[in-house]
Protein backbone atom coordinates (compact mmCIF):
# COMPACT_ATOMS: atom_id res chain seq x y z
CA UNK A 1 0.00 0.00 0.00
CA UNK A 2 1.49 3.32 -1.09
CA UNK A 3 0.40 6.77 0.06
CA UNK A 4 -1.12 7.39 -3.38
CA UNK A 5 -3.23 4.22 -3.25
CA UNK A 6 -4.18 4.90 0.37
CA UNK A 7 -5.50 8.35 -0.52
CA UNK A 8 -7.52 6.86 -3.39
CA UNK A 9 -9.02 4.16 -1.16
CA UNK A 10 -9.64 6.43 1.80
CA UNK A 11 -11.38 9.06 -0.33
CA UNK A 12 -13.30 6.33 -2.16
CA UNK A 13 -14.80 5.09 1.12
CA UNK A 14 -15.43 8.67 2.26
CA UNK A 15 -17.50 9.46 -0.83
CA UNK A 16 -19.11 6.02 -1.13
CA UNK A 17 -20.55 6.29 2.37
CA UNK A 18 -21.00 10.07 2.45
CA UNK A 19 -22.77 10.48 -0.87
CA UNK A 20 -24.38 7.11 -0.25
CA UNK A 21 -26.32 8.43 2.73
CA UNK A 22 -27.49 11.43 0.70
CA UNK A 23 -28.75 9.03 -1.97
CA UNK A 24 -30.49 6.92 0.68
CA UNK A 25 -32.25 9.98 2.14
CA UNK A 26 -33.07 11.83 -1.09
CA UNK A 27 -33.85 9.25 -3.76
CA UNK A 28 -37.33 7.82 -4.29
CA UNK A 29 -38.38 4.50 -2.70
CA UNK A 30 -35.21 3.92 -0.68
CA UNK A 31 -35.42 2.49 2.83
CA UNK A 32 -33.99 5.72 4.24
CA UNK A 33 -36.07 8.18 2.21
CA UNK A 34 -36.67 11.47 4.07
CA UNK A 35 -34.34 10.42 6.88
CA UNK A 36 -33.31 14.03 7.41
CA UNK A 37 -30.26 16.15 8.17
CA UNK A 38 -29.21 14.28 11.33
CA UNK A 39 -28.96 11.04 9.38
CA UNK A 40 -26.87 12.72 6.70
CA UNK A 41 -24.45 14.47 9.07
CA UNK A 42 -24.05 11.38 11.23
CA UNK A 43 -23.22 9.14 8.29
CA UNK A 44 -20.80 11.71 6.83
CA UNK A 45 -18.94 11.76 10.15
CA UNK A 46 -18.75 7.97 10.15
CA UNK A 47 -17.68 8.04 6.49
CA UNK A 48 -14.75 10.21 7.56
CA UNK A 49 -13.93 7.71 10.29
CA UNK A 50 -13.94 4.85 7.77
CA UNK A 51 -11.76 6.65 5.24
CA UNK A 52 -9.25 7.75 7.86
CA UNK A 53 -8.98 4.24 9.34
CA UNK A 54 -8.09 2.83 5.92
CA UNK A 55 -5.63 5.51 4.82
CA UNK A 56 -4.02 6.87 8.00
CA UNK A 57 -1.25 4.26 8.42
CA UNK A 58 0.02 4.85 4.88
CA UNK A 59 -0.68 8.47 3.89
CA UNK A 60 -1.79 10.29 7.02
CA UNK A 61 -5.35 10.20 5.63
CA UNK A 62 -5.67 13.69 4.18
CA UNK A 63 -8.60 12.68 1.90
CA UNK A 64 -9.06 16.37 1.14
CA UNK A 65 -6.98 18.85 -0.90
CA UNK A 66 -7.67 21.47 1.78
CA UNK A 67 -5.91 19.28 4.35
CA UNK A 68 -2.90 18.74 2.08
CA UNK A 69 -2.64 22.43 1.17
CA UNK A 70 -3.21 23.57 4.75
CA UNK A 71 -0.54 21.26 6.17
CA UNK A 72 1.91 22.28 3.43
CA UNK A 73 1.24 25.98 4.08
CA UNK A 74 2.00 25.43 7.76
CA UNK A 75 5.24 23.61 6.91
CA UNK A 76 3.96 20.27 8.18
CA UNK A 77 3.80 18.54 4.77
CA UNK A 78 5.95 18.67 1.65
CA UNK A 79 4.63 20.84 -1.18
CA UNK A 80 6.20 18.33 -3.60
CA UNK A 81 3.67 15.71 -2.48
CA UNK A 82 0.60 17.95 -2.71
CA UNK A 83 -0.16 17.35 -6.45
CA UNK A 84 0.11 13.58 -5.99
CA UNK A 85 -2.22 13.64 -3.01
CA UNK A 86 -4.78 15.86 -4.75
CA UNK A 87 -4.80 13.61 -7.83
CA UNK A 88 -5.37 10.55 -5.64
CA UNK A 89 -8.17 12.31 -3.75
CA UNK A 90 -9.88 13.30 -6.99
CA UNK A 91 -9.66 9.75 -8.35
CA UNK A 92 -11.06 8.32 -5.12
CA UNK A 93 -13.93 10.80 -5.12
CA UNK A 94 -14.80 10.05 -8.74
CA UNK A 95 -14.76 6.30 -8.14
CA UNK A 96 -16.78 6.63 -4.93
CA UNK A 97 -19.51 8.65 -6.61
CA UNK A 98 -19.66 6.19 -9.49
CA UNK A 99 -20.18 3.36 -6.99
CA UNK A 100 -23.05 5.26 -5.32
CA UNK A 101 -24.74 5.66 -8.70
CA UNK A 102 -24.23 1.96 -9.50
CA UNK A 103 -25.80 0.91 -6.19
CA UNK A 104 -28.77 3.28 -6.40
CA UNK A 105 -29.26 3.38 -10.19
CA UNK A 106 -32.81 1.99 -10.08
CA UNK A 107 -33.75 4.65 -7.55
CA UNK A 108 -32.25 7.39 -9.70
CA UNK A 109 -34.51 6.18 -12.50
CA UNK A 110 -37.60 6.51 -10.26
CA UNK A 111 -36.69 9.93 -8.85
CA UNK A 112 -38.07 12.95 -10.70
CA UNK A 113 -36.30 15.69 -8.71
CA UNK A 114 -33.23 16.60 -10.77
CA UNK A 115 -31.81 18.80 -7.99
CA UNK A 116 -32.17 15.95 -5.53
CA UNK A 117 -30.35 13.59 -7.84
CA UNK A 118 -27.52 16.10 -8.28
CA UNK A 119 -27.34 16.52 -4.49
CA UNK A 120 -26.23 12.89 -4.20
CA UNK A 121 -23.09 13.89 -6.09
CA UNK A 122 -22.20 17.46 -5.13
CA UNK A 123 -23.24 20.39 -2.97
CA UNK A 124 -25.51 23.35 -3.67
CA UNK A 125 -26.41 26.42 -1.59
CA UNK A 126 -29.69 26.68 0.29
CA UNK A 127 -29.78 30.36 -0.77
CA UNK A 128 -27.68 31.22 -3.80
CA UNK A 129 -25.51 34.17 -2.82
CA UNK A 130 -21.91 33.69 -3.93
CA UNK A 131 -20.16 35.95 -1.36
CA UNK A 132 -22.14 34.37 1.47
CA UNK A 133 -21.68 30.86 0.06
CA UNK A 134 -17.95 31.41 -0.35
CA UNK A 135 -17.68 32.69 3.23
CA UNK A 136 -19.57 29.65 4.54
CA UNK A 137 -17.22 27.22 2.82
CA UNK A 138 -14.15 29.19 3.88
CA UNK A 139 -15.18 29.36 7.54
CA UNK A 140 -16.22 25.71 7.66
CA UNK A 141 -12.86 24.66 6.23
CA UNK A 142 -11.01 27.08 8.52
CA UNK A 143 -12.57 25.33 11.53
CA UNK A 144 -11.69 21.90 10.11
CA UNK A 145 -8.03 22.67 9.41
CA UNK A 146 -7.35 24.91 12.40
CA UNK A 147 -8.65 22.31 14.88
CA UNK A 148 -6.76 19.50 13.11
CA UNK A 149 -3.53 21.37 13.88
CA UNK A 150 -4.29 20.91 17.57
CA UNK A 151 -5.02 17.20 17.53
CA UNK A 152 -2.41 15.33 19.55
CA UNK A 153 -1.68 11.84 20.77
CA UNK A 154 -2.38 11.03 24.43
CA UNK A 155 0.78 10.87 26.55
CA UNK A 156 1.79 8.46 29.31
CA UNK A 157 4.10 9.77 32.01
CA UNK A 158 5.10 13.13 33.42
CA UNK A 159 7.59 15.90 32.65
CA UNK A 160 10.24 15.00 30.11
CA UNK A 161 9.51 11.27 30.38
CA UNK A 162 6.39 11.01 28.26
CA UNK A 163 5.46 8.33 25.76
CA UNK A 164 2.76 8.78 23.08
CA UNK A 165 0.02 6.18 23.41
CA UNK A 166 -1.13 4.87 20.05
CA UNK A 167 -4.92 4.75 19.72
CA UNK A 168 -4.95 2.54 16.63
CA UNK A 169 -8.13 2.92 14.60
CA UNK A 170 -9.72 4.94 17.42
CA UNK A 171 -7.40 7.78 16.44
CA UNK A 172 -9.85 8.54 13.63
CA UNK A 173 -12.61 9.50 16.09
CA UNK A 174 -11.56 13.14 16.73
CA UNK A 175 -11.66 14.22 13.08
CA UNK A 176 -14.97 12.37 12.66
CA UNK A 177 -16.50 14.29 15.56
CA UNK A 178 -15.09 17.52 14.15
CA UNK A 179 -16.74 16.94 10.77
CA UNK A 180 -19.95 15.96 12.59
CA UNK A 181 -20.17 19.25 14.48
CA UNK A 182 -19.25 21.29 11.40
CA UNK A 183 -22.12 19.64 9.54
CA UNK A 184 -24.59 20.18 12.37
CA UNK A 185 -23.59 23.77 13.09
CA UNK A 186 -22.31 25.25 9.81
CA UNK A 187 -23.60 22.93 7.09
CA UNK A 188 -27.04 24.40 6.59
CA UNK A 189 -25.97 27.11 4.15
CA UNK A 190 -24.04 25.22 1.47
CA UNK A 191 -24.04 21.57 2.51
CA UNK A 192 -20.48 21.90 3.93
CA UNK A 193 -18.33 20.58 1.12
CA UNK A 194 -15.18 21.75 3.02
CA UNK A 195 -13.30 19.54 0.56
CA UNK A 196 -12.67 20.45 -3.11
CA UNK A 197 -12.28 16.80 -4.19
CA UNK A 198 -15.48 15.77 -2.43
CA UNK A 199 -17.43 18.23 -4.58
CA UNK A 200 -15.52 18.49 -7.85
CA UNK A 201 -14.85 14.78 -8.43
CA UNK A 202 -18.49 13.69 -8.02
CA UNK A 203 -19.69 16.73 -10.00
CA UNK A 204 -17.55 15.53 -12.92
CA UNK A 205 -19.06 12.06 -12.57
CA UNK A 206 -22.58 13.54 -12.49
CA UNK A 207 -21.82 15.25 -15.79
CA UNK A 208 -20.56 12.04 -17.39
CA UNK A 209 -23.13 9.51 -16.17
CA UNK A 210 -26.32 8.74 -18.12
CA UNK A 211 -28.72 9.85 -15.38
CA UNK A 212 -32.30 10.12 -16.58
CA UNK A 213 -33.83 13.54 -16.08
CA UNK A 214 -30.74 15.32 -14.81
CA UNK A 215 -30.75 19.07 -15.38
CA UNK A 216 -27.10 20.06 -15.67
CA UNK A 217 -24.37 19.85 -13.05
CA UNK A 218 -24.54 23.50 -11.89
CA UNK A 219 -21.03 24.33 -13.05
CA UNK A 220 -21.66 28.02 -12.43
CA UNK A 221 -21.52 27.26 -8.70
CA UNK A 222 -18.76 24.63 -8.83
CA UNK A 223 -15.94 27.10 -8.12
CA UNK A 224 -17.34 27.99 -4.66
CA UNK A 225 -16.72 24.59 -2.97
CA UNK A 226 -13.21 24.61 -4.47
CA UNK A 227 -12.08 28.19 -3.83
CA UNK A 228 -13.79 28.52 -0.43
CA UNK A 229 -12.03 25.52 1.17
CA UNK A 230 -8.66 26.55 -0.30
CA UNK A 231 -9.01 30.04 1.17
CA UNK A 232 -10.14 28.59 4.50
CA UNK A 233 -7.28 26.12 4.79
CA UNK A 234 -4.63 28.71 3.94
CA UNK A 235 -6.07 31.15 6.48
CA UNK A 236 -6.14 28.41 9.13
CA UNK A 237 -2.49 27.59 8.46
CA UNK A 238 -1.44 31.26 8.65
CA UNK A 239 -3.29 31.83 11.91
CA UNK A 240 -1.76 28.67 13.35
CA UNK A 241 1.72 29.88 12.37
CA UNK A 242 1.00 33.27 13.93
CA UNK A 243 -0.11 31.72 17.21
CA UNK A 244 2.65 29.11 17.41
Amino acid sequence: MTAFVAEILGTFFLILLGNGVVANVVLHQTKGNNGGWIVITTAWALAVFTGVVVAAPYSGAHLNPAVSIGLATAGKFSWALVPEYILAQMLGAILGSFAVWAIYRTHYARTEDSDGKRATFCTAPAIRDWPSNLLSEAIGTFVLIFVIFYFSDPLLGNGEVQTPIGMGSLGAIPVSLLVFVIGLSLGGTTGYAINPARDLGPRIMHTLLPIKGKNGSDWSYAWVPVVGPVLGCILAALVHILLS
